[in-house]
């Protein structure tokens, strides 16, 4: 593990930040966006916590924060949008630990910044893990990460309407062929529609990428959630069963289409929950971060969850 490995969130309260303990104070606290984007530079993540804001005021604060919000188009996770480019974190069953992930890692572009919000906490559970990229790139087996070195290819089978997976429609928030093959001509992919509909696209991206103001190199995919391996047994025995790999929802294999191994899934995986520090959720935190320094997931909870996400360029 490397020097780094004591990283932790940054959590700024109101009297660490000297204003009220109030929605106003938050954006006092927040009001400076100069002074905020050097703090999230040199602390990677922030927790703002005991400010009391509503899921009536976040708009505001995001606004802030979130100077240029991007719509979740192209993205792998189940969501509901609930506002201007606002939307609920990821709908996948409660039960299950999110592995670690940098929010659209294998698209040609992806946010800057990531923002939480978290209108309602969980019975029991329901952390936001984060790891500093850095420090998970350094506890990955030399092996690992040589394997890696020429890339990824990742493939989704987006279906029309009806089947597994996410619709292309939903993915791409239009029902607009013309409008899709355009987003994806200034993506970098390769794609093709489909007899039944359906659109299969396909990506060749790097594991690891080099941060574009710090320079330092983090560890920088998504491919143990894209893999068999990494699905929960009986969903993976499912699909397997019903159709080729080729045709599942989303598959991953390296750049030159070799498989990836299942025992590098459970390291990558396990690595990157080992090292993450847990962002324990109170009604009213907000929580951003950099999205190319730091990778996030969520574990299992018990009870209502409501936590809400946006970002931006």
């Amino acid at each position: 593990m490397s020097e780094q490995s004591d990283w932790t969130p940054h959590v700024v309260t109101p009297d660490t930040a000297g204003v009220a303990a109030s929605h106003e104070g938050l954006l006092a606290a927040i009001g400076d966006t100069a002074r905020t984007a050097e703090l999230l530079l040199a602390k990677k993540a922030l927790v703002f916590r005991g400010f009391g804001t509503s899921q009536e005021q976040v708009d505001s604060a995001l606004d802030l924060l979130l100077p240029n919000r991007l719509a979740y188009v192209h993205g792998n996770s189940p969501r509901t949008k609930v506002g201007s480019n606002v939307y609920t974190s990821t709908e996948y069953p409660s039960e299950f630990t999110i592995s670690m992930h940098n929010e659209l890692s294998y698209a040609r572009r992806w946010p800057s910044r990531l923002a939480f919000y978290c209108e309602r906490q969980p019975a029991t559970g329901g952390a936001t893990p984060v790891v500093d990229g850095t420090v998970w790139l350094s506890s990955l087996d030399e092996d690992v990460r040589a394997a890696f070195s020429k890339g990824i290819r990742y493939t989704q089978n987006l279906q029309s309407g009806a089947g597994f997976g996410k619709s292309w429609q939903d993915t791409f928030e239009t029902s607009d062929k013309d409008e899709v093959e355009g987003l994806l001509a200034d993506a970098d992919v390769t794609w093709e529609w489909k007899a039944d509909g359906g659109l299969r696209v396909t990506q060749l991206r790097p594991a690891t990428v080099r941060h574009p103001v710090t320079g330092e190199e983090v560890w920088f995919n998504q491919f143990d959630q894209w893999h068999l391996a990494g699905l929960d047994a009986d969903t993976a025995t499912m699909l397997s069963e019903l159709m080729p790999e080729d045709e599942l929802p989303q598959s991953v294999t390296f750049a030159d289409g070799t498989p990836i191994p299942d025992e590098y899934v459970a390291h990558v995986r396990d690595n990157g929950l080992a090292a993450a520090v847990d962002v324990d959720w109170r009604d009213g935190d907000l929580l951003l971060i950099d999205n190319v320094a730091v990778a996030h997931g969520r574990r299992p909870y018990t009870g209502p969850r409501r936590v809400l996400v946006a970002m931006s360029g």
